[in-house]
């Protein structure tokens, strides 16, 4: 967690497939013509990269159909179209109906930033099999992520020294150490990076989106965004709101927040997931094996995290257990429900000196997989989130900011104030305070929020509809826990969205499912 702000939009889907392994570049040389005439070359996937994650190959569907991938050729600079070009990595699952039914191309985005999708998709394919009946399935690794122009950092060993660090500094030595360290990653991503790191924005992604809807062959935009996705879907609302088609989003966020305010939100949300964590572990008829009350429960927790800033315990050996890989590790298990037993025998293992399942969660955060290799999410989350971010905050800023954070959340509010300086020294100047979402004229989009999202507060599905605009987005409820509602499987929320993809039938305002 030694870059925080990087929880502001994090899919689950993202990094549910970094936890379930572990329980290229710039074509200089190619100019741009027209690219809306490119024709895509669909082969069978290849194993993912190691900045996509690594592994093997997708396998088929539960239906049989097959992940195909192709690579669409985009301008570097969106500003010059007709300069050097970079590619853009996509996958597919053609539809697998009447083709006399299919709707077109529905294209994922599952957050991050900086999560691939060319990756995620096949992981999770099988939950939209009902979607993959009207639609091909598709997504992409967005501009310097996967094989997308990758923005490279630093080396694998590098960046276990970097995500061990303490984050949360307590005297002025420790604050001089953990700002000299988030200065020499960012200098390592501009030594290493400097060609694609001014052409990683949002409003970049935005605009390869439509030229791959005109590849597609789509006249419109069939979109299903999650967590950060929501906000590259608004920005696209935004530039292109008449080739909007039919769009959801899902695990909304803020589009109204700036850094600070976001990571603020972030906080109440972590600590609200801990909250209702602890009171669920305590609530149950059997006895709670980490705490007699609720209170008890985040008690030792606090305590545990407390003494691993003295002392750190075992992790994945040679690693040990800090109480920034600790504290990233509980944030982690708190982004799915179905998590939340990995953190109930983690936090046993580590009150008895064993901080192997904790470290395990902490490493599927990060982009770490068994091997010691890193995919490149926390290099483009932070890339893409710095050159869209404009505020560059202070260490003074963010000791005058503590108070505040701690009142948000005891466990989490330092991790995530210490995490706005990590744009501080970055070089490139960011776009804007928030990005600007309002889309009059676009088709009607489905906005849906889930009221104990950890990563992306309830509160941020309201803002994202009044920014849109009146008369375009439609916002439904869904009372669970998690980050995220689609992939809850609540039959609920899964009957609204599929009836809008595959039917056109828009749910009433204010629908609520529990």
């Amino acid at each position: 967690m030694a870059n925080p702000s990087r929880l502001r939009a994090a899919a689950l889907t993202t990094s549910a497939v970094l936890l379930a392994a572990l329980l290229a570049g710039c074509s200089e040389s190619a100019k741009g013509g027209d690219l809306t005439a490119q024709k895509l070359d669909w082969t069978d996937c290849p194993a993912p990269s190691e900045a996509e994650g690594g592994g093997t190959s997708p396998s088929p569907l539960p239906n049989g159909s097959k992940w195909q991938c192709a690579t669409m050729k985009a301008p570097l600079d969106w500003s010059d179209p007709k300069g050097d070009t970079i590619d853009i990595a996509l996958i597919r699952a053609k539809a697998s109906g009447d083709p006399g039914k299919r709707i077109g191309s529905l294209i994922f985005n599952f957050g991050g930033p900086g999560g691939s999708g060319v990756t995620t998709l096949p992981a999770f394919g099988a939950d939209y099999a009902a979607l993959n009946t009207r639609y091909d399935l598709v997504s992409f690794d967005p501009r310097g992520v996967g094989r997308s122009a990758p923005v490279k950092c630093e080396s694998n060993a590098q960046l276990d020294d970097y995500f061990q660090q303490d984050a949360t500094p307590d005297n002025s030595t420790e604050e001089t150490q953990l700002l000299d360290r988030t200065k020499q990653f960012n200098n390592a991503c501009e030594k290493n990076s400097a060609k694609i790191l001014p052409h990683v924005r949002t409003t970049d992604a935005a605009r390869d989106m439509d030229l791959m809807r005109q590849v597609l062959g789509d006249d419109k935009l069939h979109y299903f965004g999650i967590s950060y996705g929501t906000e590259l879907g608004g920005v696209y609302a935004h530039l292109f709101p008449k080739n909007v088609g039919r769009a959801v989003f899902d695990a909304v966020v803020d589009p109204t927040q700036t850094p600070e305010q976001s990571a603020l939100g972030q906080a109440r949300g972590f600590q609200l997931a801990l909250d209702n964590f602890a009171e669920d572990c305590t609530s149950k008829t059997e006895d709670c094996p980490i705490g007699d009350t609720a209170q008890d429960v985040k008690d030792r927790i606090a305590k545990l995290l407390s003494d691993l800033e003295k002392k750190p315990i075992p992790g994945i050996l040679p690693r040990q257990l800090t109480q920034t890989a600790a504290t990233n590790g509980i944030a982690q298990s708190l982004y799915s429900k179905d998590f939340w037993e990995y953190l109930t025998e983690g936090l046993q293992q580590a009150y008895e000196g064993d901080g192997r399942i904790l470290m395990l969660l902490s490493d599927s955060m990060n982009g770490r997989s068994e091997n010691g290799e890193y995919s490149n999410i926390t290099s483009a989350n932070i890339a893409i989130n710095c050159s869209d971010e404009k505020p560059r905050y202070t260490a003074d800023y963010v000791q005058q900011k503590l108070p505040d954070f701690r009142a948000a959340s005891p466990v989490f509010g330092d991790y995530l104030a210490w995490g706005m300086a990590s744009c501080t020294d970055w070089a490139v100047p960011g776009a804007a305070d928030h990005p600007d979402v309002s889309a009059p004229g676009s088709a009607p989009i489905l906005v849906v929020g889930n009221t104990g999202d950890p990563a992306t507060p309830y509160e941020g599905a309201k803002k994202m509809v009044d920014a849109l605009g009146k008369g375009v987005a439609v916002e439904l409820t869904y009372k669970g826990q998690g980050h995220g509602a689609y992939d809850s499987k609540n039959k609920c929320v899964q009957s609204a969205v599929n009836g809008y993809l595959l039917d056109g039938t828009v749910p009433k305002a204010g629908t609520v499912c529990s």
